[in-house]
Order: C-alpha cells, then sequence, then structure tokens
C-alpha cells in the first residue's frame, strides 16, 4: 500500500483493479484542513487518462507488476509480435498496440524489459538507442549550416525522422528510442 504522500510522476498504481501511472502531479496545502495530492493518471491497459485528487489519509494499492526481459523474434502477422523468454524458453505475443512507435525500432534478437499486469503485457521498454540506415532522404544544399537545418528521412521500415543536412542516403544513424528523434551520424555510406 502507498500513502498519498507517495505519489510522485511515473509511480504505477492500482485503482478499481486496474493499473494506473502518474502523468502529472501537484500538490496542494491550502490554508486550512488536509493536504491535497491532484494526480493525472493514465490506465496501462487502455490508455485512457483521467484526473483524481487524494487526501493526505488516503491509502492506494500497489499494482501486481511483473518485469522481464524478452527478446525479439519475429512479427507474426495482424499486428502481433513475438518474443521469447531464454530462461522460460516460452514465445510472448505482444499486441502493436502496446508496443506503439516502438515497432519500428525492433530488430532480431534484440533484449526488451516488458512489463507485465496479471500475465498481460503492459509496457516495453527498449534499449535508449538503436542504429538504423536510412532508406530515403534529399540531398542536402551545400552552405546552408547558418542554423541547424533538417529535413525528412525515412528508414528501411518506412518510419520518419528529421536528420542534419549532411545525413544522405545509406547512411547509418543513431535514433534515441524514448523519442524517436535522430541522436548522431554513426557511419557514412
Amino acid at each position: 500500500m502507498y500513502e498519498a504522500s507517495d505519489l510522485r510522476k511515473g509511480l504505477k498504481i492500482e485503482l478499481d483493479g486496474e493499473p494506473y501511472i502518474v502523468s502529472d502531479f501537484d500538490f496542494c496545502k491550502p490554508g486550512k484542513g488536509q493536504a491535497l495530492y491532484r494526480c493525472k493518471l493514465k490506465n496501462m491497459l487502455t490508455g485512457s487518462t483521467m484526473d483524481r485528487t487524494f487526501r493526505s489519509v488516503d491509502k492506494i494499492d500497489r499494482p501486481n507488476l511483473e518485469e522481464k526481459e524478452l527478446h525479439f523474434s519475429y512479427e507474426e502477422g495482424d499486428g502481433v509480435y513475438v518474443f521469447f523468454d531464454s530462461r522460460t524458453h516460452d514465445e510472448v505475443r505482444i499486441d502493436a498496440k502496446v508496443l506503439g512507435d516502438n515497432v519500428y525500432f525492433l530488430d532480431d534478437d534484440m533484449a526488451c524489459s516488458v512489463l507485465f499486469y496479471k500475465e498481460r503485457p503492459v509496457e516495453i521498454t527498449l534499449p535508449f538507442f538503436v542504429e538504423k540506415k536510412i532508406a530515403e532522404t534529399e540531398p542536402g544544399a551545400r552552405g546552408d549550416t547558418a542554423t541547424n537545418v533538417l529535413k525528412p528521412a525515412k528508414i528501411d521500415n518506412g518510419y520518419e525522422i528529421q536528420v542534419p543536412l549532411f545525413v544522405n542516403v545509406g547512411d547509418t544513424v543513431r535514433i534515441d528510442t524514448r523519442t524517436g528523434a535522430y541522436a548522431d551520424r554513426v557511419s557514412k555510406a
């Protein structure tokens, strides 16, 4: 059980039998009376959000979450991705809705951290950076380097990112999986 004073951004709690993550948090101490904890909560199963205010005496349930390290195996089709647990040799199927934009950054045998709630995958965490090859982009204009000018580029699976002008087709770039943005160029074509 959590106390209301334990609430903070990123904390995972359970309300009405469902897991939530605190996405925004505000502490309010009125002139008289109890302290209030205003939270914006995101449902980890459905993605819906709600506002909830807790008093300082409220108790909040801790969700039954389990984290496992799985390796990406292959895409099965129909938005289902198969992961492999190297310890138990079980296959775990995860829907594309749970993965979100992370599907663009998956590589064969990539180690991922998967969070389960009652045997159901609810969140996946990839390594912070992945390296991908640029498949399509316009050539950069020479001499246009006075500011940080960016141009659109697509990686081999169709995901579009903004890259600096010096990046060309065939270059390998590092992408931050948390934001989906270009981090730096690893090698030239």
